[in-house]
């Protein structure tokens, strides 16, 4: 199982080239692909986004968040940040939703790096 980044999603669901986007068509393919909630916001938030692609969006299986997660993903968030490093709230949401499922995440965002130096983040590619 993986889940994929928002950045990766909309590379994919506008036929940019990249390995993450022909990744995420394979996993997809293999119904081996989780939504992160935050992902999912984030990708609905397009109102130019056609009511078929947010369909099928809202069918991928939704990774629920653990007990405790929001401090942790607090804690992650000033992890990185004390290191001096970008940690947008929507990444450590992603990242530590990520790190408690021990899900990798597929993403073309360099940001998510913070997040595996200070975590157990699995990045792939």
């Amino acid at each position: 199982m993986i889940a994929a980044d928002t950045s990766t999603w909309i590379a994919y669901l506008e036929g940019e080239p990249g390995d993450d986007a022909q990744l995420l068509d394979k996993a997809l393919a293999d119904r081996q692909v989780v939504m992160i909630p935050v992902v999912l916001t984030e990708l609905l938030s397009d109102p130019g986004l056609p009511c078929s692609v947010a369909n099928t969006l809202s069918t991928v299986p939704m990774v629920d968040p653990e007990p405790g997660y929001w401090q942790r993903a607090g804690a992650l968030r000033a992890k990185v940040l004390s290191k001096r490093r970008k940690a947008r709230l929507g990444d450590a949401l992603i990242a530590q939703t990520c790190v408690d499922r021990g899900i990798p995440l597929l993403t073309r965002d360099k940001d998510f790096r913070a997040f595996a130096d200070a975590a157990r983040l699995k990045l792939v590619l």
